[in-house]
């Protein structure tokens, strides 16, 4: 990771990440916290790095890893003022207590995304059987927000609710539109402008449980 990175990430100025790697500070957990989630170990862990376990050398180092909030698609967000609010746009979304945790490698090397863009999203209807039914998670990109590639995507529905389906971009001379697509024959497809479509991400992970 650069540090222009690790400052976008963090927060922290780039003049005081050059005075903490220069030792001009001394380092307390405080100074650790900021960076800690994104570089995927603990405070205590860089702290004393070396001298904790799975830090020194010749030790087998724990991978990094990546935590993902989940939506919580079944609640009520007015009724629950302290849980953790995900705003998008004009709507906010309820976020589950526990998140997923994936190793950091699987989402640079396979999701091809940033951890702070991914959301997890349980499916709910059976709109997109076979492909993802009722209880599957999905991860969604969610800096991925126009409809191209075709393929499936998270978007909101007339009820401003999140809904998984397949989008195919139909161009014209005209107006771009954009079908949307239900995998399940027994649904329907429908067509709407490209300007009407509320693109919360493109699903790029399904998580089953057989």
């Amino acid at each position: 990771m650069s540090r222009s990175e690790l400052v976008r990430l963090s927060g922290v100025s780039k003049q005081q990440l050059s005075r903490l790697e220069g030792g001009q500070i001394r380092l307390r957990l405080d100074h650790l916290k900021p960076f800690a989630k994104h570089l995927g170990y603990t405070p205590e862990q860089m702290l004393l790095w070396g001298r904790y376990p799975g830090t020194g050398e010749g030790e087998a180092s724990e991978e990094p890893l990546r935590r993902v909030p989940e939506l919580d698609n079944r609640a009520d967000a007015g009724g629950a003022p302290k849980r953790e609010i995900r705003k998008d746009g004009r709507h906010s979304d309820l976020i589950k207590p526990e998140g997923w945790v994936f190793p950091a490698s699987f989402v640079r090397e396979q999701l091809r995304a940033s951890p702070e863009r991914l959301l997890v999203i349980e499916v709910n209807g059976d709109s997109m059987a076979p492909t993802v039914v009722s209880g599957d998670r999905v991860v969604v990109d969610t800096g991925h927000k126009t409809p191209t590639p075709d393929g499936l995507y998270a978007i909101r529905d007339a009820f401003a609710g999140i809904v998984i389906k397949r989008l195919q971009v139909m161009r014209s001379a005209k107006q771009t539109h954009v079908k949307i697509i239900s995998d399940n024959p027994k649904q329907g497809s429908e067509e709407v402008l490209l300007s009407e479509l509320e693109v919360v991400g493109k699903v790029v992970c399904c998580l089953k449980l057989i």
